[in-house]
């Protein structure tokens, strides 16, 4: 047993835009009462309390960020700074390019279904009882 409520464990109806949405509200408001990093929780408070005035919270997230900065460039990955780099406009894709995919699963279902099918066909055994 894990410990955690059953409405904070993972849900296999979770997709990309439904965690990326819990992230952004965890980051938004932290539960600093069941906090995975408890020093960090207390500098969080302190911060919220004095309105900005504690430093020491900010100056840490600062520090970890152009951390994390400096590792991804060397990684050769661009870490988007504005929201225009954010919001990356996709092209929608051609009106036919999925056509096939539903007949692929539609023959695919039929076959299954002949297999499922052909289980159900002895005749040796009516059900009866009777031989």
């Amino acid at each position: 047993q894990s410990g955690e409520l059953p409405s904070e464990r993972w849900n296999p109806t979770q997709n990309v835009r439904t965690i990326l949405l819990s992230v952004i509200s965890l980051l938004n408001e932290p539960n600093t009462f069941s906090p995975a990093n408890v020093d960090a929780s207390v500098m969080y408070r302190k911060w919220k309390e004095s309105k900005g005035k504690d430093r020491e919270y900010t100056d840490i997230i600062r520090k970890q960020v152009l951390g994390t900065k400096l590792d991804a460039e060397r990684d050769g990955v661009k870490v988007p700074t504005t929201l225009a780099e954010y919001c990356v406009k996709t092209k929608a894709p051609a009106s036919d390019e999925g056509s096939d995919l539903f007949y692929d699963d539609y023959y695919e279902d039929d076959e299954m279904e002949e297999e499922a099918e052909s289980c159900y066909g002895d005749e040796d055994d009516s059900g009866n009882e009777e031989s």
